[in-house]
């Protein structure tokens, strides 16, 4: 089915009060009629007349009638099928009047309805590691508000390998109502699904960390979000889906790494000090002048500190250094 339909939207008038007000009154009158067609003393055919229109319409046509009205609330859109065929969306609030025989298509993802409109996964949903979502969104009708997905917190390598854990949440909203209906068969799995992908494939683009103007996970959180935003537009745009806006909550190495990095960090800040010490305080002020092979002990020992695993115990030593 191809739909080209987001421009299929149906304009019309709020004039749905005024044709309830009118259709109370015409089943009334009718009603009024049918009673007269029975107790009144008029000729056969015209009571069969008048008894006829009045049951025709206070029985049948009325009723009918009743169906064509529809109730938009801000931000809500309802899409519209006759006959199996795609019929337009309301998307502006108000009380409409639409055909009666039209059918409004119940979206894949509002089976689970309890009024609020957060995604969230569920941690620890199932032994497989699969997200589990509480799916909240209106029956029948489409929310057009901006949503939140929260996905579960996920295991993946960044570009040099390392194994980090990063979660993201997506701002997203409903902008094509027909594709979202048709085109997908559960907007929102397919969604969740997409931001997996995009994820993974956006991490590894970039290290955690760098030292020099090269981006980085945690250096240039805010251009890997974007790059994130627009790689995910791509890939839900056939669902009708819009995404805001996308931003990382949760960033750390895995657990297996964590200690080792972590002393690489800490290696890194104390050799950059001591660096800056030597230089400035003692090598340019000649306060201590050491030959080379002074030099190489001084380095050897500073690369036991440096990577032993435990703590050093510091040792004065009061004599001469040579």
């Amino acid at each position: 089915m191809n739909l080209s339909t987001q421009k299929k939207v149906l304009d019309r008038p709020s004039i749905g009060l005024t044709i309830l007000v009118v259709n109370v009154l015409l089943i009334l009158l009718s009603f009024a009629l049918f009673l007269f067609g029975i107790v009144a003393d008029i000729p056969g055919s015209i009571c069969a007349v008048v008894i006829t229109l009045g049951a025709l319409y206070g029985f049948i046509i009325g009723p009918i009638l009743f169906g064509g009205l529809k109730i938009i609330k801000p931000n809500d859109a309802l899409v519209l099928t006759l006959l199996c065929q795609y019929h337009g969306t309301l998307k502006k609030e108000g009380f409409f009047f639409v055909n009666p025989f039209v059918t409004a298509v119940k979206p894949a993802s509002s089976e689970n309805f309890s009024g609020s409109y957060k995604l969230e996964g569920k941690p620890g949903a199932n032994k497989s590691g699969t997200t589990a979502y509480s799916i909240q969104i209106p029956k029948r009708k489409l929310s057009l508000k901006a949503m939140t997905l929260n996905n579960e917190k996920q295991k993946i390598n960044d570009s040099q390998g390392n194994p980090i854990i990063i979660g993201v949440v997506v701002i997203w909203k409903v902008v094509d109502t027909a594709k979202t209906v048709f085109d997908v068969d559960n907007y929102v799995d397919y969604l969740s699904i997409q931001c997996d992908s995009a994820l993974r494939n956006v991490v590894r683009l970039f290290p955690y960390d760098s030292d020099d103007d090269e981006k980085s996970l945690r250096g240039s959180s805010r251009e890997v979000a974007e790059d994130l935003r627009k790689k995910l537009q791509g890939k839900v745009f056939v669902a009708g889906l819009g995404i805001l806006g996308a931003r990382i909550t949760h960033l750390s190495y895995a657990p297996e790494i964590a200690a080792a990095m972590l002393q690489l960090q800490q290696s890194s800040a104390i050799i950059a000090a001591r660096q800056k010490l030597w230089r400035e305080r003692l090598d340019e002020s000649e306060i201590v002048n050491l030959d080379e092979e002074r030099k190489a002990s001084l380095v050897s020992n500073l690369l036991v500190v440096l990577c032993g695993k435990k703590e050093v115990q510091p040792i004065v030593y009061s004599g001469s250094l040579y």
